[in-house]
């Protein structure tokens, strides 16, 4: 028992070193995409990196130990650990090569994309010398012998001992072990599972790339399911770009002005799951949400405004970066495509505004914290920034009073600021400390209207009020009751500009996306938005078709003045009607899901 258990602990241990050492030769390589690289830098990428270490080796241990397990009853020949050594060396010895090789091409980790050039063998090595090819083929076949070597000097012999019973009692113990490491592989035990996002910790994308493991990378790209984009194909090329045209302007033509300063400070708070079937104006609700009701009468409320997706990651990356949904695809958890994608903060940063994320929850869930990095914010906060005590203050982190709280803190700062804000105390379990209605779900949101509103009671006795726009929008709508995806309440939601940058009270009644928010922001701050190629600046002469689509599980939502309707991508038919137009209507929705996914796929 003794010899196996300490065979584990080694063989576990080795890889791991074997994975920082291949970041150390990784950075080593390609270091050109950094103008200096520092003793600091390596350490910050091999420590911030050692959790994907740690979980992916976990990975290399499985045939061990059910040799372990297997050689306590049976002898085994030497060679079947011998063949799986071989085998795990000449992968990891690919993985390694190929991903430091190829990274000056690519600019982003090695994923399973590469696997698309074996079908043209002969192209893919047209673009390289055969010297070039040599000398990687050398290095792969030094590093898989000599990562062979290392773990063949592990093996122990492994032989049958002991009696039965003693046989039966060290076989349960290795076999509690399994769960110990399907946990570990997770990541734990929380809502966020393991993702290349959370060793994201630096504006330098070359250091956080760094830390990315390579074999994590790798088999995390085969998942097919929210990060993976189906080949929508409803109709011709020509027939999409004729449907397309004049459906996104770019550019801004004398937009309404709505602020009386084009550098105000800027905090966008994201309501988690705040649908406007909450709200009085949308849902005729004025017992819920009472002073987000009041404040709408105070700013700039844009009353036809809509969600453009279903869930936090999908919502959160339509408001920042403009960029739209898909029905079964999310954008934020795949790190090499949102590396390319604009964002409000990027924009501003070159502005001169700093630019700050708060969030009480785990910032590596759904590779959170690499979008926002990759999109410019600077500085994140999040749970781990919060007293344990607050950390645990609800089921998804830290509840949405404290969080309003340091958000307040965070603006009283020196200008020119951008502060990124998701709330996320409106989410089930539904675990607020209030109970003023009895409804769960309601008294939830009554909750986060009642942190809403003392945030901004608070600012209004600050003198940076007066510099200051707050942008409250949800992060997507929500089910309730009879308010379902079908239902044309489901993602009108609620958007107030407020604060002393507003020039006077308002209301905007242009039907507008989620993803219309970058463009119409900056469009107000006279920026250039045209890289915001899905974003349409709603305040702009040019914005003369005014819709709205949205995306939800394998369906599409669209509104226009011809009114609404809804399509089931799996029957592939109308599930809702409400349109003098639906075919024409849908037939606009397709085209823009099929742009959107042609884009995504074609983004390097």
């Amino acid at each position: 028992m003794r010899a196996r258990l300490g065979y584990l602990v080694r063989v576990y241990v080795l890889t791991v070193l074997v994975f920082v050492m291949a970041k150390v030769v990784f950075m080593l390589c390609n270091h050109e995409a950094v103008a200096e690289l520092s003793v600091a830098d390596v350490w910050q990428v091999l420590a911030h990196g050692l959790s994907l270490d740690l979980s992916t080796s976990l990975y290399i241990i499985g045939v061990p130990l059910l040799v372990s397990i297997v050689t306590l009853w049976v002898r085994l020949p030497r060679w079947v650990l011998r063949a799986y050594w071989a085998v795990i060396a000449v992968a990891l010895s690919l993985a390694f090569v190929a991903d430091t090789s190829l990274y000056p091409f690519w600019h982003f980790k090695l994923d399973a994309s590469c696997l698309q050039y074996l079908d043209t063998p002969t192209e893919a090595m047209a673009s390289t010398t055969t010297g070039y090819l040599l000398w990687r083929l050398m290095a792969t076949i030094l590093f898989a012998l000599g990562i062979y070597y290392v773990y063949s000097r592990q093996m122990p012999c492994l032989l049958p001992e002991g009696t039965p019973l003693r046989k039966s009692l060290h076989t349960a113990l290795f076999l509690l072990t399994i769960p110990l490491i399907v946990i570990g592989i997770r990541g734990g035990l929380g809502e966020s599972t393991t993702n290349i996002g959370q060793v994201y910790f630096s504006q330098q994308q070359f250091l956080n790339h760094s830390a990315v493991n390579p074999v994590f990378s790798f088999l995390s790209s085969f998942e097919k399911t929210a990060s993976y984009v189906p080949d929508y194909q409803f109709m011709s090329e020509e027939e999409r770009a004729r449907t397309m045209e004049g459906l996104y302007p770019t550019q801004s033509d004398h937009p309404d002005t709505l602020l009386n300063t084009q550098r105000p400070n800027i905090i966008v708070i994201l309501l988690e799951s705040c649908g406007g079937v909450f709200t009085a104006d949308i849902g005729g609700r004025s017992d819920v949400m009472p002073r987000l009701n009041a404040l709408c009468r105070e700013g700039v409320y844009f009353s036809n405004f809509y969600a453009n997706s279903y869930r936090t990651d999908r919502g959160t990356l339509c408001t920042w970066s403009g960029y739209p949904s898909f029905p079964r695809s999310s954008v934020m958890k795949m790190p090499a495509k949102t590396r390319l994608l604009p964002g409000i903060a990027s924009s501003l940063k070159q502005q001169g505004y700093a630019t700050t994320y708060l969030y009480g929850g785990d910032i590596n869930f759904t590779n959170m914290r690499s979008y926002l990095i990759s999109t410019g914010f600077q500085q994140l906060v999040w749970q781990k920034d919060f007293a344990l005590e607050e950390q645990q203050s609800a089921q998804w982190g830290v509840r949405d009073d404290i969080t309003f709280g340091r958000l307040a803190q965070l603006a009283h700062v020196e200008g020119p600021y951008l502060i990124g804000y998701s709330t996320l105390s409106s989410h089930e379990p539904w675990d607020v400390p209030t109970h003023r209605l009895a409804d769960p779900v309601l008294n939830a949101f009554n909750y986060l209207d009642e942190c809403i509103g003392h945030f901004i009671d608070q600012m209004k006795q600050t003198p940076e009020w007066q510099n200051l726009l707050v942008v409250l929008l949800p992060d997507h709508g929500f089910s309730y009751g009879e308010v379902t995806e079908e239902h044309p309440m489901h993602d009108h939601v609620p958007m107030l500009w407020i604060g002393g940058a507003v020039k006077q009270p308002r209301i905007v009644e242009q039907l507008c996306n989620q993803t219309d928010l970058p463009a119409t922001l900056l469009g107000q701050l006279g920026i250039d938005h045209s890289d915001f190629g899905f974003s349409r600046d709603v305040l702009s002469r040019n914005y003369t078709y005014p819709f709205a689509t949205h995306t939800f599980n394998n369906g599409i939502t669209m509104r226009d003045s011809t009114g609404f309707a809804v399509l089931d991508l799996n029957a592939n038919r109308i599930v809702t009607n409400q349109s003098t137009d639906a075919g024409k209507l849908l037939h606009k929705g397709k085209a823009i899901l099929q742009t959107a996914a042609n884009h995504l796929r074609n983004m390097q």
